[in-house]
């Protein structure tokens, strides 16, 4: 009964040790020998769990854009209903924990891909779509209520959002002197601010 729980464990183990071969390696240099050497096992014990190594490669960059919307759905779930306190939280939950942030990383690494790589740009294309539409709701919601003034479209609003996200997301990891978490979030913050005439604050 227990050997099912034993593997699950452990391909879940390999698709964290994939999402960092390929912020290392990037998605063309994320062999299988790098697969398992940064799960340290070898070779044939990673091809016992996936013998389809591109089922691999696919779970490890699914998992990555897991946490940027259906992360952040379930987050969304679990506040008050309250669309300023959601903005916030979606401008605070879109950005990387800091420079060594690994799925960030593998978005990077995925979105210099996606122009040679068809999969690659589709599951990047959704992404952002998903995310475009997450913010939309919140700011229908705040206009529908009185609470935003939109100066724009919310499609327009939550384009730019989510750019900004993906343009600050990447400064962070390349590791930009003067703009980190904190200063990203402002900035993002500042836009949303002039988008929606609220002030932002609960």
């Amino acid at each position: 009964m227990a050997r099912p729980k034993r593997q699950e464990e452990r391909r879940s183990q390999l698709v964290a040790a994939a999402q960092r071969a390929i912020a290392l390696h990037g998605p063309d240099g994320a062999r299988l020998n790098r697969v398992a050497e940064e799960a340290g096992l070898t070779s044939g014990a990673v091809l016992y769990y996936y013998p389809d190594i591109d089922e691999l490669m696919f779970e490890a960059n699914r998992a990555g854009m897991e946490r940027f919307y259906e992360g952040r759905v379930r987050m969304l779930e679990g506040l008050p209903d309250d669309p300023v306190a959601r903005l916030v939280a979606l401008i605070d939950s879109g950005l990387p924990s800091g420079s060594d942030d690994t799925e960030v990383r593998l978005l990077c690494e995925l979105g210099g891909s996606a122009g040679r790589n068809p999969l690659m740009a589709s599951l990047l294309t959704t992404l952002y779509d998903r995310q475009v539409g997450m913010y939309q709701v919140v700011l229908e919601q705040g206009a529908a209520r009185g609470l935003f003034a939109l100066a724009q479209p919310t499609l327009v609003i939550a384009r730019n959002l989510v750019a900004l996200e993906d343009a600050y997301g990447y400064r962070i990891v390349a590791k930009h002197p003067t703009l980190d978490r904190a200063a990203a979030a402002e900035l993002l913050r500042e836009y949303a601010r002039l988008a929606t005439g609220h002030a932002l604050t609960s």
